[in-house]
């Protein structure tokens, strides 16, 4: 069956060459850009990629309109104009390509530093209007200023980096940087307005989000040195514009660089009108490089999915290193196996899971996995409607907590998960492992040993430790022609509490000729 790729921005077309060279699988792609909404949700049920940069507008409504959708693919960085919440709750994977344009941007960011400290714009446009104007186009150095630096992702230490060669000295803010991190990346750190009172040069370099959205404002602005300098090439809407205005007009800011601007294309913008402000449109990422770079990376990503079920810079779900995954992969299905099974021990509510990793796997980065549980565990709620990308997402969403736990130490086996749910009245847990030559096992159910084969029909009962009692359950099972594959046993105590767990060779219509039983106070069918 073909996969049908909608590319709906301009790309480099040596950028999606690893798609159009595909051999295995069978790609239909199709370039449409400049799509309105409307046209977009109209034809995107027909597509399960979505290739887009910074134009198309990834909103709800689309993704709420796209039914076949599984993968939006950003050439770019940013993500601020793909709705992520949308696209996590109905399972599609968002990935990006974080890497393709730092280079760019932070060369861009630098030669915006340059042309700032210098006049070189307006000082060329003086020569191109035959005047000789040298003295009006006095400029300062970089060198022994203080550079802020808001936001110390991958650009901002690009930036900080070049920013260092030029002999400037270094403050950041961002909140993940340490005191560990910031004195091996050799610079000081503080908050937002730490950098506002000290930087001659303020360059900022975060994501849009809510909590980023005119992060720097008039009050950010009254905590600045007179005569400083302001940098964006990030995104539009981290500096308040009209605030930004403000501070130029009073002789706070002597100099504005932007590249991006909250309102694309801002042609007309007023801030253009001030001679203190240069501007580019929004020519960051514009290399012939980065684009064919984001672009091949993304591609990369899209037949990484398709093959092997992976990608390797997810967006809306845990990003782990290939060798990470190649080691708990195994585990996968075994995981989800287990959460469907634990998640029939209870007709209640789930309140919380826990899931505990022994062995070497605790040695591992195991989020994926954990995901993969948890799919199992809610699929026998929500059905196919949650996936690896949504589940913890869906999980969180009604209200039950997960919880990881980790130990090396490893009793019986050399790496084992044991699935806990809690609800309001009990708790049931499986234990799984991998065998070697025999594959996955389910090994403990509560507190009972079974070595149980985690494969097609199982009927899981409950029942007092009596004589007679798996002979009786062997014929009422004959009686309604269903074969039995396999049995295990486990009991607390002789004549205590027991189980029973039998694989079938055909789904039972009706259990309760079962729960009718004498002693029998337990009887649940699981299908994995």
């Amino acid at each position: 069956m073909a996969i049908n790729i909608l590319i709906s921005d301009p790309l480099s077309e040596d950028g999606i060459y690893p798609l159009r060279q595909e051999k295995e699988l069978d790609l239909n792609i199709v370039s449409n850009t400049g799509l309105s909404p409307e046209e977009l949700k109209a034809i995107i049920k027909d597509y399960e990629v979505l290739l887009v940069r910074s134009q198309t507008k990834v909103t709800r409504e689309i993704i709420e309109a796209a039914d076949n959708l599984k993968l939006i693919g950003r050439a770019g960085v940013g993500v601020d104009n793909i709705d992520l919440d949308a696209a996590t709750e109905k399972g599609i994977i968002v990935v990006n390509a974080p890497d393709g344009n730092t280079n760019s941007a932070a060369e861009h960011t630098t030669a915006m530093i340059m042309a700032l400290a210098r006049h070189i714009p307006h000082a060329h446009m003086s020569l191109q209007e035959g005047r000789w104007d040298r003295k009006k186009f006095t400029g300062v150095e970089l060198k022994n200023k203080t550079i802020g630096v808001v936001g110390f992702g991958r650009i901002g230490q690009e930036v900080a980096h070049r920013a260092k060669g030029n002999r400037m000295n270094v403050i950041a803010y961002d909140p993940f940087l340490t005191a560990e991190k910031a004195e091996k990346a050799g610079v000081a750190y503080g908050s937002v307005e730490d950098v506002a009172k000290v930087a001659d040069f303020i360059t900022v370099h975060t994501p849009l989000l809510d909590s980023t959205r005119h992060m720097i404002n008039a009050d950010i602005f009254q905590l600045m040195k007179d005569g400083v300098r302001i940098i964006n090439c990030a995104r539009g809407g981290i500096i308040d514009e009209d605030a930004l205005y403000d501070a130029i007009q009073s002789g706070k800011v002597v100099g504005a660089a932007l590249d991006v601007m909250e309102e694309e294309p801002f042609v007309g913008n007023r801030l253009l009108e001030l001679p203190q402000v240069i501007a580019t449109p929004h020519l960051g990422a514009s290399t012939i490089e980065a684009q064919e770079s984001v672009a091949v990376d993304v591609s990369n990503d899209i037949l990484s999915y398709f093959k092997f079920g992976s990608v390797i810079n997810p967006v809306n779900m845990p990003s782990v290193p290939k060798d990470m995954v190649a080691k708990v992969e195994p585990f996968f299905e075994l995981g989800a196996k287990i959460g469907k099974f634990v998640s029939r021990l209870s007709d209640d509510a789930i309140n919380e899971v826990n899931i505990y990793y022994s062995g070497d796997l605790a040695n591992f980065d195991v989020r994926p996995l954990t995901n993969n549980t948890i799919k199992g565990i809610l699929m026998r709620n929500l059905g196919n409607h949650v996936n690896n990308v949504n589940a913890r997402y869906l999980a969180e969403r009604n209200d039950i907590k997960i919880n990881e736990h980790k130990s090396t130490r490893a009793k019986a086996f050399l790496n084992s998960m044991t699935v806990e749910v809690v609800t309001a009245t009990s708790t049931h847990k499986v234990k799984g492992t991998l065998l070697a030559g025999l594959g996955a096992r389910i090994v403990q159910v509560d507190d009972y040993v079974v070595d149980v084969n985690p494969e097609g029909h199982i009927i899981f009962i409950k029942h007092t430790d009596k004589p007679g009692a798996i002979g009786r359950v062997g014929t009422l099972l004959a009686q309604q022609n269903v074969n039995i594959a396999a049995m295990q046993v486990g009991r607390a105590q002789e004549g205590g509490n027991a189980i029973m767990v039998l694989s079938v060779d055909n789904t039972v219509e009706t259990i309760d000729f079962l729960k009718q039983q004498e002693n029998i106070f337990d009887v649940k069918t699981i299908d994995l």
